[in-house]
């Protein structure tokens, strides 16, 4: 400390802070405290690598409903294991600096906001310096350990992300929709006909095979399966007169004397929508006001969604209930880059 005061210029107001002689830690003066503190640190990393593996396997081998002393016993799992690892990583990177990296004051000059070339390269040689004073090459015990411990630390992140669900494939692209299934509504699951629709309404719906059940009498469908597959094959159901309806080309067989069908997911980022203008024909989402026209085969006519409703088709089965003809011959949902290349694989599919 007295060699860099002495090296103050002259002009310096205050030469001597009157600050106390500089006291060397027990690390300092005393290799075996030293090796302790390398042997407590590296333990700390050690054991939080122990802590992010017991992570992994609480998250995997933990029952969702599973409670311990009146709480979730995964959530407590996940808290202890994840937090107790980071606050040992914590510990003993602050015990590694506080007693074994570099310990001297330093006096820091005022200096202008734009450094100079000399300044720059001062700093780079500080920063050679202090990673030379950490120890890392000298102290591998503590490096590896830590390199560990970070390494470890990506155990989490791969677990939780692979289980936010499947990864993308052709079934991700496709609804439950069959050829000859039955549109019922999606409350009640009642099978609709064209007698129960008037001319101006707006039914959800759904596909019958959601309320069909096995030969025990058990949903086929329940619980996240359900809720996936009922988000892609949520549906509108309109009726209208037929004139008013303007099919393009290879559609005019798609609806039932103005009754038409379409997905109730909108293209621009997969908002549920169902605010119907029976005049106008136009179907409105209330997040982001894209506006489509189902008297147009669903055609955008005003909003952020760049892409049509797709349109399910329709026909009569021998009870005179309506079908589906086939599954969406369109992607369902919000659009995304890859979309022309997956509609393309889609459409050869088919």
């Amino acid at each position: 400390m007295t060699d860099e005061l002495d090296r103050l210029p002259d002009t310096e107001p205050v030469k001597d802070p009157g600050l106390p002689e500089h006291q060397y830690r027990p690390t300092d003066v005393d290799p075996a405290q030293e090796k302790r503190a390398e042997r407590q640190i590296s333990g700390m990393f050690a054991v939080a690598m122990l802590l992010l593996v017991g992570f992994c396997v609480a998250y995997i081998a933990i029952d969702k409903d599973q409670t311990f002393l009146g709480w979730s016993a995964m959530n407590l799992a996940l808290g202890s294991t994840l937090g107790g690892a980071m606050l040992l990583m914590g510990v003993g990177i602050i015990q590694w600096a506080k007693k074994l990296m570099g310990d001297h004051e330093m006096v820091e000059m005022r200096h202008p906001s734009a450094s100079s070339a000399e300044d720059r390269a001062a700093v780079l040689e500080d920063i050679n310096a202090g990673v030379s004073e950490s120890g890392f090459g000298r102290r591998p015990m503590i490096r590896n350990s830590l390199f560990g411990a970070l390494g470890f630390l990506g155990l989490p992140a791969i677990i939780m992300l692979r289980d936010l669900g499947p990864l993308p494939n052709g079934t991700q692209r496709e609804t439950v929709w069959k050829k000859g299934m039955r549109v019922v509504n999606d409350v009640s699951g009642t099978p609709i006909k064209p007698s129960d629709l008037q001319v101006g309404q707006l039914v959800n719906a759904e596909p019958a095979i959601l309320f069909e059940t096995d030969e025990e009498g058990e949903p086929l469908f329940h619980g996240t399966e359900l809720l996936q597959a009922k988000s892609k094959a949520a549906t509108i159901i309109v009726r209208m007169q037929p004139e008013d309806v303007t099919p393009s080309k290879g559609r005019e067989n798609w609806g039932i004397d103005g009754i038409l069908c379409y997905s109730k997911i909108c293209t621009h980022v997969g908002c549920p929508i169902s605010l119907y203008e029976q005049q106008t024909h136009h179907v409105l989402c209330p997040c982001h006001q894209s506006t489509f026209d189902l008297a147009d085969n669903g055609r955008v006519i005003f909003g952020p969604a760049h892409r049509q409703l797709p349109q399910l088709p329709l026909a009569l089965d021998s009870e005179g209930y309506i079908v589906a003809v086939s599954d969406f011959p369109e992607i369902v949902g919000p659009s995304y880059p890859e979309l022309a290349r997956d509609q393309k694989k889609l459409d050869n599919k088919s």
